[in-house]
């Protein structure tokens, strides 16, 4: 129900858009979270939108390199990320939980009950 499209392979300080569609679900009533996982590495949070996009949060990690939007008429969040670093490669998932979940739990995986299958991005020179 939910897709993961646009990673890719990026040189350092370069930029991709990931995006996340959903089919069976209308966005309008969803918060959306973004995590990654690196290999060898725990699934970390990144940024979640909440159903008002006004409601947004990074991690401390990509604060102010990355940016996250909604179109609730394409239902579809996109997670633009500039400024990338060896350390963002991973396969990013957007997952979506229904409504605003209180704020000391978007960063857990557990929040979210949809997830999407996964974006490789590798930034290497």
């Amino acid at each position: 129900q939910l897709q993961a499209s646009g990673g890719g392979l990026v040189q350092p300080g370069g930029s991709l858009r990931l995006s996340c569609a959903a089919s069976g679900l209308s966005l309008d009533y969803y918060s959306i979270g973004w995590f990654r996982q690196a290999p060898g590495k725990e699934r970390e949070w990144v940024s979640s939108i909440g159903v008002s996009s006004g409601r947004k949060y990074f991690a401390d990690s990509v604060k102010g390199r990355f940016t996250i939007s909604r179109d609730n008429a394409k239902n579809t969040v996109s997670l633009q990320m500039n400024n990338l670093k060896p350390g963002d490669t991973a396969v990013y998932y957007c997952a979506a939980v229904r409504g605003n979940p209180v704020l000391s739990a978007l960063w857990l995986s557990s929040t979210y009950a949809y997830w999407g299958q996964g974006t490789q991005v590798t930034v290497s020179s």
